[in-house]
């Protein structure tokens, strides 16, 4: 009797921890599996004509990763000057992907706090451009003053809507692609500055991004010709009630949109896995599509490429590279403080 009774009091101290064990294994599953179906949320900051296009691509990534992965994912979108927007970030917006205008807002981001990686633009196929554009202009109904090229945006009886380059990626393109048209014509960069000083002598109000000028232009009724992205002229019509003309200049830039995960931000918030995968998504078939239905130009997909190629103008366009020696040195030359734009606008 005494080994029978020293024995049963033994037991059960073993089994209780056993017990609380298992509870306790079971406990951390369930809060595992809660943890990964709890719903993320991404930021992306972009420039002020793509609002459409990321209204339509956010739904479509949204169902694909709830059918991937069954996680809910929320993209909220902040637009302005992709140039704002890119010190926005520096300045501390809380953005886990950046898909500003053009790779050298992207740029600012290495160089200003290490907020993207150096090599960013090797990360995603075709430079990180998922889509191209370009720029174009847009008249009135019936094109009343008869504009027919980057010459016409000089004459005395015109007047220009653009955005200020300084704080807006597309006015940038369109400062660029009047000089290199300007320059070509008449054979200089000193007769190119002539010809865009004169331009912007024509040019009565500089908003801080492209859809602001789009607003004064259609919506507010300023001026005789819009300089604007191409997938902004064609939406024109279905966002504002009046009619508008698109007219192809004879040459004009190959503007390369740029993407990008904010590293510091995706690290810090631990967004990096979905923040990677709905950017790669604008590479997929779907993602392609969603850029051709919104006026962009799709750059890998040869369906999309032919699906959409009747929409898009045959423009002779040149790439930055070629015409300006890439976005370092044509900021450093025409848009930093002291550059071309300053001195011929200063002088205005």
């Amino acid at each position: 009797m005494a080994l029978c009774h020293t024995t049963q009091p033994a037991s059960r101290p073993l089994r209780r921890p056993l017990l609380m064990l298992a509870l306790a294994a079971t406990l951390t599953a369930a809060s595992l599996g809660a943890a990964a179906q709890q719903a993320i949320q991404l930021l992306n900051a972009s420039y002020d004509p793509t609002r459409e296009l990321y209204v339509e691509f956010n739904a479509a990534f949204a169902k694909y990763w709830k059918t991937k992965t069954g996680q809910d994912v929320s993209i909220k979108q902040s637009h302005g000057g992709s140039g704002k927007q890119a010190r926005s970030i520096i300045d501390g917006l809380d953005a886990d992907v950046a898909t500003l205008a053009l790779a050298g807002d992207t740029d600012a981001l290495v160089r200003n706090g290490g907020w993207v990686a150096k090599d960013w633009q090797k990360r995603l196929p075709h430079n990180a451009s998922p889509y191209t554009s370009t720029i174009v202009l847009v008249v009135r109904e019936g094109n009343p003053k008869g504009i027919k090229d980057w010459d016409d945006l000089i004459r005395a009886d015109i007047k220009v809507i653009t955005p200020n380059p300084k704080t807006s990626g597309g006015a940038r393109w369109n400062y660029l692609a009047a000089w290199e048209f300007a320059k070509r014509k008449f054979g200089s960069d000193a007769k190119a500055k002539e010809f865009v000083a004169k331009l912007y002598g024509n040019v009565p109000i500089l908003d801080t991004g492209a859809r602001g000028a789009t607003i004064t232009f259609a919506q507010r009724g300023q001026g005789d010709v819009l300089i604007a992205w191409e997938n902004e002229a064609y939406l024109l019509e279905k966002e504002f009630a009046a009619k508008f003309d698109v007219i192809a200049p004879s040459l004009s830039i190959l503007a390369e949109p740029a993407v990008t995960v904010v590293d510091r931000n995706v690290d810090r918030k631990g967004t990096r896995a979905v923040a990677e995968e709905y950017l790669k998504f604008l590479y997929t078939e779907e993602g392609q599509d969603i850029a051709g239905k919104n006026f962009y130009r799709p750059a890998v997909s040869d369906k999309a490429k032919a699906n959409y190629a009747k929409q898009f103008a045959r423009i002779k366009l040149f790439r930055i590279d070629e015409a300006f020696g890439g976005w370092d040195k044509a900021d450093k030359e025409h848009f930093a403080d002291g550059g071309s734009f300053d001195q011929i606008y200063t002088n205005k």
